[in-house]
């Protein structure tokens, strides 16, 4: 279940590129992504078991968090990251998550963890370090590395949270509720009659192997919304249900694997030598958290 949400999510950060780079901006894909998502998952929802959907007063602020921190922040600071840094760069920032979760366990929950902790945190700072490449002219946006830290410690909110969500309620309603206040987050500071919507009606061209193919921005909004949005989220979602948010995450990484290399296929993105050692780096890096507690 990880190992396919995985490839689904590596390919919607190249579909996202194809409609950010045409002037999209990432609140306005953010909010699309969430209230497209939210649509089509709520009529599955409610003609399926409506009754899931109840709340109580209590329910709301961690239903709010999640929604917002794992759904809006999570996807907005993504892309924006992926338009500074590229897909691949972006996604090795985002995917630091399970560190954030180790540190969380082991100095909030004070549960004990492994001493390869450590060694996963020097792994993935050295590798984020080469990464960036901060001592050349050519290092990346800073812009673009915060909003990847961003969004990785939104992605371990989102972890943390699901895996305690999904022990109360079942998984569609959760994700359901984590779309609401997503699109509510972004309706109140995106009004939708403002949306931008001759950006989609025209042809993108779909560029690299695909070069002189085009389709309409709004094809491309539906496979971001059906198989690069509702159908991960439940995969990953789900699978907490079988195994713990370590091990989920531990396949997840495979997934800026694959994202760098449909960017490096499709959209002609590469990494320099010294960056690729540094993705290296920062993939050990996350194994070891991963494996940690």
């Amino acid at each position: 279940m990880v190992a396919i949400a995985a490839v689904l999510f590596a390919l919607n950060g190249t579909a996202a590129r194809l409609v950010l780079d045409v002037g999209l901006s990432a609140p306005r894909l953010t909010q699309i992504r969430s209230a497209g998502a939210l649509f089509f998952i709520a009529i599955y929802v409610l003609f399926k078991n409506a009754k899931s959907l109840r709340i109580t007063k209590k329910d709301v602020p961690f239903l709010a968090v999640y929604g917002i921190a794992g759904f809006a922040f999570v996807q907005y600071f993504y892309f924006v990251a992926i338009t500074k840094l590229g897909v691949g760069i972006g996604l090795l920032f985002e995917f630091t998550a399970p560190v954030w979760i180790v540190l969380y366990v082991r100095f909030f929950r004070h549960e004990a963890v492994k001493k390869r902790m450590y060694a996963a945190i020097a792994c993935t700072v050295s590798g984020l370090v080469l990464i960036s490449q901060l001592w050349s002219n050519t290092k990346l946006e800073p812009l673009g590395i915060a909003c990847g830290l961003i969004a990785s410690v939104s992605l371990a909110v989102y972890f943390l949270l699901g895996d305690k969500g999904v022990h109360k309620r079942d998984t569609l309603s959760l994700v359901t509720w984590g779309f609401i206040f997503a699109t509510i987050f972004w309706a109140i500071f995106q009004p939708i009659w403002n949306f931008p919507a001759k950006v989609l009606n025209t042809n993108l061209d779909l560029g690299g192997p695909f070069a002189g193919s085009s389709v309409s921005g709004w094809w491309v909004i539906l496979y971001i919304v059906l198989l690069g949005t509702i159908a991960p989220f439940l995969l990953t979602i789900g699978a907490l249900r079988y195994t713990s948010p370590a091990r989920v995450g531990v396949i997840g990484t495979m997934e800026p694997l694959f994202a760098g290399a449909f960017a490096w296929w499709w959209l002609g993105e590469s990494l320099s030598f010294v960056q690729m050692g540094g993705a290296v780096v920062v993939l050990c890096g996350i194994l070891l958290a991963e494996t940690s507690r």
